[in-house]
């Protein structure tokens, strides 16, 4: 679902880029948050299977509201926002409260006895994991894009085929409650861990007293309440827990890739030859890259790295995850350059860009004169000439009056005609009888498209025409010179498009409407070869090629395994193992962060996209020297060391959060 979200608010809700991003992150935060509320529901009140139950319907119903307002018809801008929230949040508790538990509550099914066949089980569900990613990261931008919904964008089937597959998995865990083993709640380890460490710190700040004895570690302090196990476990958790202050910084770029990736991927070209991408589906390359990275990471890189007698260790690859992630973000930022040098120019204050169309039947000669008499622009615009650009004329005021010279074969016409600043215009001079007239036309009000297909017309004929530019979408445009809006399109090849006059049918070849640009059509009756539509640009299409972010996709997903993978099963190895579950909590606490700064950065920062790549990808180089230091510092813990004899049965619920992450690499 989160494939298509940042287009869904960028077009159908029609927010900025900032807002959209904010709001991306914002949701994907909560969802990272709510995993704590899901554990201690399962831990101390309903079991995992109740859980999952129950917050797997809040999920069903979160998709379903979340589908409602992306329903074109019901309601009016605030009820489409107003659903979309209330969808998302409950959509973020659904999957939140079921995160910690679906993993876990499988692992439940085995026995001890069964722990090879455990094993198996964890490394199929990380494959239905990432397969499910990558189906649906290549399908739903094609259920939104492909399928149109009462003119637009399907975004109401791309919301709502995800809650329906979800109504049939729900079914399908829910026929097999008989044969399930289902443990019941055993406490909740995460509050007794909270509740020990602030028994410590307030005990230690009663007793601040110089006359009491000091004793080894603040975590003592808990002695009078706690059992000594458990101190010594959480001892054990905080020196990992404080290696974790760092790695938000890392998810907060890795993240990135769901939001301004793919606002930047709306301005590349996606038609690779072979297949036509959509902006959206180019996410399909991290669970693919994880897939293809993980193999070749544990057994190939890692293995030769281990030949040449170098201690690759777990934080060593951690920082080098990290150094990757940087690199990503410098080629992303490379990569925003030159897209900026090929976007066409926006207007400043007091300036605006003026194109002339020509379309009398032959030449003409035209001069812009201002206010002061002194000639700003001078042209001569052949009969249908398709101009290279608009060009930019300096304004003395916020609008003001233009005056323009026409020379057509012997006629000398005067017109005026006003504009205001930071605008883009259309000067059509078209015939009027024997002589020749103009009119200005404001082009649309941001020339930008956000990399859609937009087109508008000009029907030079006497009377109105219907254009029907797919089965959904149709335009009216009157006669006579009447100038339609711009409409979003598809992109694709129009060679027929259905046009009609109240008294006659026929086609209009449009050719090729490329990605992120705005065409102009002029519809003309001509003599010799009928009615016929003239093209120009009005925005050139995006000519860089969506291929040119495989480089961040592969730099960045290779961090991710190299990070990830190995932060996880590091973190486990470091601690008890009645603390799994309160570092699992504290992994996903470290993404939500991670989602909050760039919630942050794209709100108030201010920056332009490619600075904004530039600052992520230099926060995090100084993050990754701050935590090469720690762990510099950081002495491992063997595993035998760390264990009492109390601690040689590890639970069934520890034993799978430790098979789940430690197998990725096994994969």
């Amino acid at each position: 679902m989160k494939a298509v979200l940042i287009l869904y608010f960028l077009y159908f809700l029609h927010w900025n880029e900032d807002t959209s991003t904010s709001i991306y992150h914002a949701f994907s935060s909560l969802c990272y948050f709510t995993p704590i509320l899901g554990a201690a529901i399962a831990d101390s009140w309903l079991g995992k299977f109740k859980t999952i139950i129950y917050l797997s319907l809040v999920y069903v119903l979160g998709h379903v509201i979340k589908s409602l307002g992306a329903l074109p018809i019901l309601g009016g801008q605030v009820v489409h926002t107003v659903l979309s929230l209330v969808g998302l949040s409950l959509i973020a508790l659904g999957t939140g409260g079921i995160k910690p538990c679906v993993a876990a509550f499988g692992g439940d099914q085995f026995e001890e006895k069964h722990a090879e066949e455990r094993t198996r089980y964890f490394s199929v569900f990380y494959l239905s994991i990432n397969a499910g990613s990558l189906i649906s990261t290549f399908i739903t931008p094609m259920l939104r894009g492909d399928v149109q919904c009462f003119g637009e964008d399907c975004y109401a089937l791309a919301f709502g085929v995800p809650g329906l597959l979800m109504v049939i998995a729900l079914v399908v865990f829910a026929m097999g409650s008989k044969i399930y083993n289902k443990p019941p709640p055993e406490g909740n380890i995460v509050a007794q861990v909270f509740k020990c460490i602030w028994f410590a710190i307030s005990n230690r700040f009663k007793n601040r007293s110089g006359d009491i004895p000091k004793r080894q570690h603040w975590l003592d302090w808990a002695a009078e309440k706690y059992p000594k196990q458990l101190i010594m476990d959480v001892k054990a958790l905080t020196r990992v827990l404080f290696l974790y202050i760092p790695l938000p910084m890392f998810w907060a770029l890795l993240d990135q890739q769901g939001s301004r990736w793919t606002l930047q991927a709306i301005r590349m070209n996606g038609n690779l030859g072979f297949f036509v991408l959509q902006p959206d589906q180019m996410q399909v390359l991290n669970p693919l890259l994880v897939l293809i990275f993980i193999p070749l990471f544990d057994f190939v890189i890692y293995r030769l790295v281990s030949k040449c007698g170098i201690n690759f260790s777990s934080l060593r690859k951690m920082a080098v995850g990290m150094i990757l992630a940087c690199l990503a973000f410098a080629v992303a930022a490379a990569v925003e350059i030159k897209i900026n040098e090929m976007t066409p120019a926006q207007p400043g204050p007091q300036e605006v860009f003026l194109q002339v169309l020509n379309l009398a039947d032959d030449e003409v000669k035209v001069t812009v004169v201002g206010n002061e008499n002194d000639s700003l622009l001078i042209e001569s615009i052949k009969s249908f000439q398709k101009t290279p650009q608009y060009s930019k004329l300096h304004l003395k005021t916020k609008s003001q009056n233009f005056h323009f010279h026409l020379k057509y074969h012997n006629l000398s016409l005067y017109t005026e005609h006003s504009v205001q600043e930071m605008n883009w215009y259309s000067l059509v001079i078209r015939e009027d009888g024997n002589s020749i007239s103009s009119m200005m036309v404001k082009d649309t009000e941001s020339k930008t498209t956000n990399g859609m297909t937009t087109v508008r017309f000009v029907n030079t004929l006497h009377k109105g025409v219907n254009i029907s530019l797919s089965k959904d979408t149709s335009l009216n445009v009157g006669e006579d010179y009447g100038v339609s809006a711009y409409r979003t399109v598809q992109r694709g090849e129009y060679p027929a498009v259905h046009c009609r006059t109240e008294d006659k049918n026929f086609s209009l070849n449009l050719g090729l409407l490329d990605f992120g640009a705005a065409y102009l059509f002029v519809i003309t009756n001509n003599t010799n070869q009928g009615l016929q539509a003239w093209k120009t640009e009005d925005i050139p299409a995006n000519k860089m090629s969506i291929a040119w972010q495989l480089p961040q996709y592969a730099l960045v997903t290779a961090g991710e395994v190299m990070f990830s993978v190995t932060g996880l099963e590091f973190s486990y190895s470091q601690a008890p193992s009645s603390m799994k579950s309160v570092l699992q909590a504290a992994w996903l606490l470290t993404i939500a962060v991670g989602n909050i700064i760039v919630l942050v950065v794209a709100q108030f920062s201010g920056l332009v996209q490619w600075a904004e790549f530039i600052l992520f990808s230099c926060l995090l180089l100084v993050i990754c020297l701050i935590f090469s230091i720690m762990g510099y510092y950081y002495v491992p813990v063997k595993t035998e060391d760390m264990q009492g004899p109390g601690d040689k049965q590890i639970s069934h619920i520890q034993g799978n959060m430790i098979n789940l992450e430690t197998k990725k690499t096994k994969l």
